[in-house]
């Protein structure tokens, strides 16, 4: 049956069930191992240059406005955090796209109990590099015009105090598109359906996306959370496709 509109959270706790399983530990090491080392880049570069990204956002106010510094500080915080954030999930997720795309496909085999998936090989992994890099970069596309525009927006004075919840929903939708993506890719569903497909779906994708967003903004969770997410996003994928099959035979 359908998924409830605020399913989200049950889909990344099953799916965090399913990658801990004996049966999918071994296509988790990869993913895990590259999440590992780019969020150590992450907090190791954003901690040098943290304060002086909020300070080049923070508005500079006349002196009987000062007042306001204590107040907009924490949202610039914020905003800065979102984006430094965001940006390096976005790296990690393109180059971990192969491995996450065969952790779906892996994920899809133990939910139906059927393979119809090559069997595994390294030839078979090389060989969907090719397709989960062009998938990526079609993201990638969607994502910076968009991004580029918030950007520009969050160096607006006064306008810029939107940006950060901008960022958060942006942020959010991102999340669904990125993990929901492995599987609909797996199963050749061209990138506009899959955007046409989450639209229709749009309250458990974003609830999906936001519990996402959510852990993986939590340090060390989160290198465990990225494989969590495409088990959880394969789950979603399974299920409402499977309800939606259900319904046209019945019909």
């Amino acid at each position: 049956m359908p998924a409830p509109a605020l399913s989200g959270p049950q889909y990344l706790r099953e799916g965090l069930k399913l990658v801990l399983s004996p049966g999918l530990r071994l296509f988790v090491l990869l993913p895990l191992a590259i999440n590992l080392v780019l969020f150590s880049a992450m907090i190791y570069f954003a901690g040098h240059e943290f304060r002086l990204w909020v300070d080049s956002f923070m508005p500079t106010l006349p002196g009987w406005l000062s007042f306001l510094n204590y107040i907009l500080w924490p949202l610039f915080v914020v905003l800065v955090a979102l984006m430094v954030f965001f940006t390096f999930t976005m790296i990690a997720n393109i180059i971990a796209a192969p491995f996450n795309g065969f952790l779906s496909e892996k994920v899809e085999v133990v939910l139906r109990g059927t393979d119809d998936f090559p069997a595994f090989s390294w030839g078979e992994l090389i060989e969907m590099i090719p397709r989960t890099l062009s998938r990526e970069m079609r993201k990638l596309g969607y994502f910076l015009p968009r991004a580029i525009g918030l950007f520009i927006l969050s160096w607006i004075p006064v306008v810029n105090l939107i940006a950060t919840p901008l960022w958060l929903m942006f942020g959010v939708w991102m999340m669904a598109i990125q993990y929901i993506d492995y599987p609909a890719d797996n199963h050749k569903m061209s990138w506009q359906d899959m955007l046409a497909w989450l639209r229709a779906k749009r309250w458990q994708s974003m609830s999906f996306g936001g519990i996402v967003y959510l852990v993986l903004l939590i340090p060390v969770v989160n290198i465990l959370m990225m494989p969590a997410a495409v088990a959880g996003a394969t789950l979603f994928w399974v299920r409402e496709r499977g309800a939606e099959t259900l319904a046209e035979r019945i019909r």
